[in-house]
């Protein structure tokens, strides 16, 4: 896959030293002549799929209105300022996964999806800001951004969106197609279209703790070991019976206490919660798979490639794919993290894997995780 300029003559290391996280950039032509990946037909027809996130977005007359998807129908294009947000379309589109994978200089754990917006003339979903980074491409047509630094995120209470309520624009910026603007998290913004245009927002992940916490609890409940049962051989008759015993309040506090975590537990954790597909997320395995002799022999020769809705992480001895973790040798650990790095292998590369990789491969290709190259 070629690589793109997209930070211009800006090193991606330098680029996360002086802006990630912390100021915004436009970058003019980040993508030379770029064009709409899919034609707006394509993305209307995704729209009204059940297994796509989508929005319908629309101001008329200072009213505004947002209807979820599967969207039923659209307004037609001659009708000023609507819009039709589509999430996750690089799970959809090969062109649109080998965009997103090019910001790939942030970690896979981090990147999130790649939403394509369409709107007519005036459309936009409003001043806000997101919780997370996010790069704005220009795909097609002219959008106006207007941007603000601004501490005050209060919102407009009663509306189907979330729009500041007191939003000051501090900069202002006309994009055309190929530019691009990158913002870090809670940096206001409001973006209106310029005539029909497509706009192409790449995200990033940005899991609350609080979100985190819950899901690790759930996580160790299944793994804690606590025996024995509460009991009371030396209990004393009292006056208070509604009262909860001094003595049993301690006695489960103490066995409580006893739970203990560890940087292992909470890197199985934080893998299979990474890389766990999305609710709208489904497999399909190949409709006649080969046998595992003949995957063997093909993969060989064509070597393999991950689904684009596959997501693989790996940390130490530990690998994760969609949901699943296992622990490696490091006999396999090379060709594993070659896989996870390069969402491929050559291949040579699958002739030299192990008896255990291969029984892995075919089961991922048979589960439609993994799929022959092309």
């Amino acid at each position: 896959m070629k690589k793109l300029p997209l930070l211009g003559d800006m090193s991606p290391a330098q680029f996360l030293r002086d802006y990630w996280h912390k100021k915004p950039l436009l970058i003019r032509q980040a993508i030379p002549g770029f064009k709409p990946l899919l034609p707006f037909e394509s993305l209307a027809d995704l729209a009204t799929k059940d297994y796509v996130e989508s929005r319908l977005v629309t101001l008329t007359d200072g009213e505004w209105d947002m209807q979820h998807g599967p969207l039923k129908g659209l307004p037609p294009r001659s009708q000023r300022a609507w819009s039709m947000l589509v999430q996750g379309v690089n799970l959809q589109s090969d062109a649109a996964d080998q965009l997103l994978r090019q910001f790939r200089f942030v970690p896979d754990a981090r990147l999130d999806d790649l939403m394509v917006s369409f709107a007519t003339d005036g459309g936009g979903v409003g001043p806000h800001f997101d919780s997370y980074d996010v790069f704005l491409l220009q795909a097609e047509g002219q959008r106006r951004w207007r941007i603000s630094a601004q501490k005050d995120l209060s919102l407009v209470e009663g509306l189907p969106l979330k729009i500041l309520s007191k939003f000051k624009p501090e900069q202002e910026f006309i994009l055309e197609p190929g530019d691009m603007l990158y913002l870090p998290p809670h940096y206001a913004h409001d973006g209106v279209a310029i005539g029909d245009c497509q706009t192409y927002s790449i995200g990033f992940r940005s899991p609350a703790y609080q979100e985190l916490g819950e899901a690790f609890l759930q996580f160790m409940a299944d793994s804690i070991d606590l025996p024995g049962r509460y009991a009371d051989p030396d209990l004393e008759a009292g006056k208070k019976p509604a009262e909860i015993p001094k003595h049993m309040l301690s006695t489960i506090a103490e066995e409580l206490n006893k739970v203990r975590f560890t940087e292992e537990d909470i890197t199985i954790f934080l893998g299979e919660y990474l890389s766990e597909p999305k609710h709208n997320v489904f497999f399909t395995g190949p409709a006649q798979p080969l046998t595992a002799g003949r995957f063997r022999q093909t993969a060989a020769k064509k070597g393999v490639k991950l689904s684009r809705k596959t997501q693989m992480l790996y940390r130490g001895k530990n690998v994760f794919i969609n949901g699943e973790s296992f622990a490696v040798g490091k006999a396999d650990k090379a060709s594993l993290e070659t896989l996870a790095n390069e969402r491929a292998l050559t291949g040579a590369e699958v002739a030299e894997a192990s008896e255990d990789v291969m029984e892995a491969l075919f089961a991922w290709y048979t589960d439609g995780w993994l799929e022959l190259a092309d």
